[in-house]
């Protein structure tokens, strides 16, 4: 009697246990699908006018990140930085691997902001391929925040130009570009004459699996439940 109590323990806590984790997964759920459609609604946002040079400070990635923006601005010919990447969850058109060509480019009053161009594949990485165009440039992109590098992330090449982690400020500071912006700006257009980089629209494709998480902790809690009603039939006809 006393194993059939303990086994009868264990089986409420593994139950227990696994609703738990289901009904956690539908809050992520729910958390995620309010993230995407805060998303999606920046990213259909008609674009506004680049913050004023005295608001940069005060701008956060929580409130205006992915804020859609225009302006114009001058490319600082023949400096740029690449970022290593196999396929980006943003940029659905783009497929590794290849590279994200940062580019500082200079306002109206001197201040720079960094622009992310677009993406050039494995081969194309060579500046002659994708030249920034000349002149003054009106930018149509998405304001960004510096990626925060993940254990595993590759130690940056400054020396051949090569970042895996997109933080413009460390391309600034061993490019010698000066002050910029504390963000940096996704290129939606206009598109090179020649094609390269690759700039194009952002979307919303974030993963969203957590409903089939949900689905699967709660079928081994059903599994384990109904096995253990057969345990315990078979017991008591084991025992009459």
């Amino acid at each position: 009697m006393k194993r059939f109590v303990l086994f009868g323990f264990f089986v409420l806590v593994a139950i227990c246990v696994l609703v738990a984790l289901g009904t956690w997964q539908l809050e992520r759920k729910a958390w995620k699908d309010a993230l995407i459609a805060e998303l999606e609604g920046k990213l259909a946002a008609p674009p506004t006018d680049l913050p004023a040079r005295e608001r940069w400070q005060r701008l956060t990635a929580a409130t205006d990140e992915f804020r859609r923006v225009a302006f114009p601005a001058e490319f600082l010919r023949g400096e740029e930085a690449l970022v290593y990447s196999s396929g980006s969850s943003l940029r659905p058109d783009v497929s590794g691997p290849g590279y994200f060509v940062f580019a500082p480019a200079r306002l109206t009053g001197g201040s720079v902001v960094i622009v992310n161009r677009g993406f050039v594949p494995e081969g194309r990485q060579d500046p002659k391929t994708h030249t920034a165009p000349s002149g003054v440039v009106d930018i149509v992109g998405v304001m960004r925040w510096p990626e925060q590098r993940g254990q595993f992330t590759p130690p940056d090449e400054p020396a051949k130009g090569l970042w895996f982690a997109r933080d413009p400020a460390a391309m600034a500071a061993a490019k010698k570009w000066g002050t910029i912006a504390p963000f940096y700006v996704d290129q939606e257009g206009p598109q090179p004459s020649g094609g390269l980089p690759k700039a194009g629209p952002l979307k919303a494709s974030l993963p969203n699996n957590h409903l089939q998480y949900a689905v699967t902790w709660y079928g081994l809690a059903l599994v384990i439940l109904i096995a253990a009603m057969f345990f315990a039939r078979a017991r008591r006809r084991g025992a009459s």
